[in-house]
């Protein structure tokens, strides 16, 4: 592919040449002779200072959306008015638009987006359907079966963005294409949508899950979150999405519905009070939910081992955009009976304790108030002696006015808190601690602070006793912390089985 090939679509004329091209990026230090280097301003740094450096690198062609960087001589040059765009548009072009050969479903949403595509890709594997998953977690990337008939796998892959910039976004399309994929999941986050990291893509589903108070520290209002949010739905560059799936309980969902979803062929309304897929004789339990499925071509039995009213969103939400893309109740309803877990929400940790150790990601007032609900409903359920214990903190660098919101939802759903560091960033973790317990204050429930992440998941389990629930909350699957001294190594769920191991407490098995 040549220069001039690559740019095509971008409606930009070019200088200099017109080379064969062997690859692109916009991380200077990643370019490889024969590239190009697309240059672009970024929310903290502006890649227009690298071009010198990638040109030592071997870059042959510079893209820019800087008007007043100076051409280098003798280097094949184009100017763009925006940088992401055209990364988006040279990514599609260099690896084939693999975006436009699959069927891609897009989650968006505060709540519930990782769980929602992790059960989307399960749903769609039971139905013979192989794809890419693409979130906050890890992304997973199909292999090709080393033989006809074999079982599909895939193999996983870090995840650094819940929604990576476009070139590698186009990357992972490729290799799943490649390999026989047939469709794709991704969580789409508001950052991504307000960047245009997923410009050009067609989406064949998007789902809304719901929006509460969260990012505000990049959006700086409600009112911004929802408009990024919804430019999923209206098309980032590209045609809407075929199926718009709507929570249709979320006051920002009928809104949705009603005014930014009109393009869409068809639109799917969920929820539990209402919408075309509804749930109905819920049954919560410790150990799963169960439940009736209702939607417009029948009713089913769902059973599943996902806990609490709103993993029952989630599936609702699974199952409304799986059938949209062709999968049957009964398939969907079999595949939900199979799907086990999402690492790091609600999950267990298990080592022969009298008491329950809950890890799971929740990290804003809402979900916070949710996970405790269902944490106080099982332990209601029980003899009712037993107490909701929280550990939790509050990140850095993030929307300082939701820390005592946090902290107030913690305290009024749990009997004991426990208020520590999150991942503190460049802030003082002491700071961050500060902001958050006039919430605690205002709640009236009894609480410690403890900085030290480790002891205070220790002081939970000293603190636990017989039937008692210890939610440690805001981290979940995540490996490190992030602090202003250097990033760690560091597993709630980890730190959770060591801290009971050490109180001699030793079922192997580990988490659940």
């Amino acid at each position: 592919m040549n220069f001039s090939e690559l740019l095509w679509g971008l409606g930009v004329s070019h200088s200099g040449g017109d080379p064969e091209i062997s690859g692109l990026d916009y991380n200077s230090r990643r370019v490889q002779p024969g590239w190009v280097f697309v240059a672009m301003r970024g929310e903290s740094s502006d890649g227009n200072k690298y071009i010198d450096t990638a040109l030592k690198h071997g870059a042959v062609a510079v893209v820019t959306d800087s008007k007043l960087e100076h051409r280098r001589p003798h280097v094949p040059w184009a100017v763009v008015a925006s940088g992401r765009r055209a990364l988006a548009r040279m990514s599609a072009n260099f690896y084939g638009h693999p975006a436009e050969k699959l069927k891609v479903i897009g989650i968006t949403g505060t709540n519930g987006k990782t769980t929602t595509s992790f059960l989307c890709e399960s749903i769609l594997r039971y139905c013979g359907k192989s794809s890419a998953l693409i979130g906050t977690i890890e992304y997973h990337v199909p292999v090709k079966p080393a033989q006809p008939g074999a079982a599909p796998s895939f193999r996983v892959l870090p995840s650094p963005h819940t929604t990576p910039e476009a070139l590698e976004l186009n990357q992972v399309f490729a290799e799943a294409f490649a390999a026989g994929a047939t469709h794709a999941v991704m969580e789409v986050s508001s950052h991504a949508l307000a960047q245009e990291r997923v410009w050009s893509v067609p989406y064949e589903v998007a789902v809304f899950s719901n929006l509460t108070r969260d990012h505000l520290d990049f959006h700086k209002d409600m009112d911004s979150y929802y408009e990024a949010k919804s430019v999923l739905f209206t098309g980032c560059g590209s045609r809407p999405p075929r199926a718009a799936v709507i929570n249709a309980d979320d006051e920002y969902g009928q809104s949705l519905a009603q005014t930014k979803a009109t393009g869409s062929e068809q639109i799917i309304l969920y929820g539990i009070q209402n919408g075309d897929f509804r749930a109905t004789n819920i049954d919560l339990k410790t150990d799963g939910t169960t439940f009736d499925l209702i939607t417009p071509s029948g009713t089913t039995k769902v059973e599943t081992a996902l806990i609490g009213g709103i993993n029952v969103y989630n599936i609702l939400a699974a199952a409304a955009a799986t059938f949209a893309c062709g999968c049957s109740l009964q398939q969907i309803a079999e595949a939900i009976g199979r799907f086990k877990q999402v690492p790091g929400r609600f999950e267990k940790v298990d080592c022969g304790q009298p008491f329950t150790v809950i890890v799971d990601y929740a990290h804003t007032d809402d979900a916070l108030r949710n996970l405790t609900a269902i944490t106080r409903d099982f332990v209601q359920r029980g003899l009712g002696l037993g107490r909701v214990i929280t550990v939790f903190g509050c990140g850095g660098d993030r929307d300082r006015s939701k820390r005592p919101l946090m902290a107030e939802a913690a305290g009024q759903g749990s009997d004991f808190v426990i208020l520590t560091s999150d991942n503190p960033r460049s802030e003082d973790p002491l700071q961050i601690i500060g902001d958050a317990v006039p919430g605690l204050r205002k709640a009236g429930k009894r609480f410690e602070v403890e900085p030290d992440r480790k002891k205070a998941i220790r002081l939970a389990m000293i603190e636990a006793m017989p039937g008692d629930m210890v939610l440690i909350a805001g981290k979940g699957h995540e490996k490190v912390q992030i602090t202003r001294e250097g990033t760690f190594p560091f597993d709630d769920v980890q730190v959770a089985r060591d801290a009971l191991q050490q109180m001699s407490y030793a079922r192997g098995g580990g988490a659940q």
